[in-house]
């Protein structure tokens, strides 16, 4: 599994959030299986998106689709996204 992480400010958390609800079936048509959205403590309008992909081509191609540049607009993204594309070479439980 692929992990795209994603950290950028937005104006305003929760117009951001309905914007990155709004596009689910966008997420899941690009290989997503799930998320974790995270604010940061000292500036609650820092955010940082954890997206579980089923490759790394698939995460790539959601982060550059037209679509999801849409959406962070719709969504009062105010920084350009600092993205980190990561691949699981082993996963183990405890």
């Amino acid at each position: 599994m692929a992990r795209m992480i994603v950290t950028h400010r937005v104006a305003d958390f929760n117009n951001w959030k309905k914007a990155f609800d709004s596009m689910a079936e966008t997420r899941k048509a690009h290989g997503w299986i799930g998320h974790e959205v995270l604010r940061d403590e000292a500036d609650p309008n820092k955010v940082t998106i954890i997206n579980k992909m089923k490759s790394l081509d698939a995460a790539r191609a959601y982060g550059t689709s037209p679509d999801i540049k849409a959406a962070m607009a719709n969504g009062g993204v105010l920084s350009a996204p600092e993205i980190t594309f990561l691949n699981d070479e082993e996963v183990v439980s405890y």
